[in-house]
């Protein structure tokens, strides 16, 4: 039987394990059960003595690695099967997205002694940015254990005042460095324009920021899981995305391979959110964005949930990009409204449909739909947006797209 102790920051909570069968199984820790502020690592993992076996612990674990691309690489490059969740965890787990850290016996926990990181020169930033298409989170590299869900190239760092350092370890990272992909041209600037426009309509999102790095265009996105004190600790926010938190494996984010449905997302943030009529407001709000940005990737897994100090919320929203810029890429939404089946073809009938199934109120549904239709066609317009993402050819296009989608259910709501 092999193990890994699994961590929520420096509180020891369980140990992963993986039988001969290669099946996983968690157990949480005895002494973390009788914490008094003992919190689940999942809703799909809730606190009880009994372990949980196979398809009930993998989702949340298996969640937690990267999407099928960098994930067949990362395999490779460790020498171990891409099917092999526990293998890849115990190579790259130090660092995940929320505050889990899973760590081989013996290890000493996450933010004992000092943090260990390694400041880069602007030339090593470049080399490090130019490796990440080849090697993923740069996998293999002696000192490094990052984990991040996402199908994209993406670098963990530390970013202090102008310098950015490598998390080396279990140290914590403050960051998200995603370079553009060589076969999608423009798509930082789509979503940064994205992204800083669902902030300037009131939707909560981290704070982005692009920046060239050896002539490659990236975007730096500031991770809301994680908190940095008056001395400088950063501390990890714990998270996980609704995939996990329902239950679903990350080969199911989307919902026509038997992923989540809206519904479910609505009937889970009802359920489990410790604020859920605000929670589930937010979410429509983003739902309802992506759909006006023409946004088809907006999975389970582009959803998360924050928890922090006693409460679980919506997290903020991310990976917020206007997919239609590019039409080879498919039109069928990820999580469908009202079973349509292209961006293109959602009517108020469907948003009907959608809002019957979740059992919402047509009329405040419908307030939301016209209300941000107005709030986006404003602001596309406003002087600031162009200013801070530069004018050029996707922002025409991006821009464009979104002003007719706006303009079409305006006209359909009337």
């Amino acid at each position: 039987m092999k193990r890994l102790l699994v961590y929520l920051n420096r509180d020891a909570v369980g140990t992963l394990t993986q039988d001969a069968n290669g099946l996983l199984g968690f157990c949480y820790d005895p002494e973390w059960l009788r914490n008094p502020v003992a919190m689940p690592l999942s809703r799909s993992l809730p606190l009880r003595e009994e372990p949980f076996h196979g398809n009930h612990a993998r989702p949340f674990f298996a969640g937690i690695l990267p999407d099928e691309g960098p994930r067949q690489q990362i395999a490779a490059i460790l020498g171990v099967s891409e099917r092999n969740d526990f293998a890849i965890l115990e190579r790259i787990g130090g660092e995940c997205a929320g505050a889990v850290s899973l760590l081989p016996e013996g290890t000493p926990p996450p933010e004992a002694g000092e943090q260990r990181r390694r400041q880069l020169s602007e030339s090593e930033l470049q080399e490090i940015v130019a490796e990440l298409p080849r090697r993923p989170l740069l996998a293999g590299r002696e000192g490094v254990r990052l984990s991040l869900a996402g199908a994209q190239s993406k670098l963990p760092v530390v970013i202090e005042g102008n310098t950015v350092s490598l998390p080396l370890g279990n140290t914590a990272s403050t960051h998200i460095v995603k370079p553009e992909p060589e076969h999608f041209p423009g798509l930082v600037v789509a979503e940064f324009f994205c992204m800083t426009l669902a902030k300037a309509v009131g939707l909560a999102v981290p704070a982005v920021s692009m920046r060239l790095i050896g002539g490659k265009p990236c975007l730096v996105v500031q991770r809301y899981d994680r908190t940095v004190g008056p001395d400088g600790t950063i501390r990890r926010v714990h998270q996980e995305d609704f995939c996990q938190a329902m239950g679903f494996p990350p080969e199911r984010k989307y919902q026509q391979e038997g992923g989540p449905w809206l519904r479910d997302c609505i009937a889970m943030l009802r359920d489990w959110s410790t604020a859920p009529v605000l929670d589930i407001r937010d979410f429509l709000n983003v739902v309802i964005f992506n759909m006006l940005i023409g946004n088809a990737d907006a999975h389970g897994k582009n959803y998360s949930l924050l928890y922090h100090r006693g409460e679980r919320r919506l997290a903020p929203c991310y990976d917020l990009v206007c997919t239609l810029a590019w039409p080879e890429l498919s039109k069928t939404p990820a999580m469908k409204i009202g079973q349509s089946d292209s961006l293109d073809a959602i009517t108020p009938v469907h948003w009907q449909k959608m809002t019957k199934e979740a059992r919402l109120g047509w009329p405040m549904v419908r307030e939301r739909l016209a209300g941000l239709c107005r709030a986006l066609q404003t602001e596309l317009h406003a002087p600031t947006l162009r200013q801070a993402t530069g004018e050029g050819a996707m922002f025409e296009r991006v821009a464009a797209i979104i002003e007719n989608r706006t303009s079409l259910l305006l006209r359909s709501l009337a």
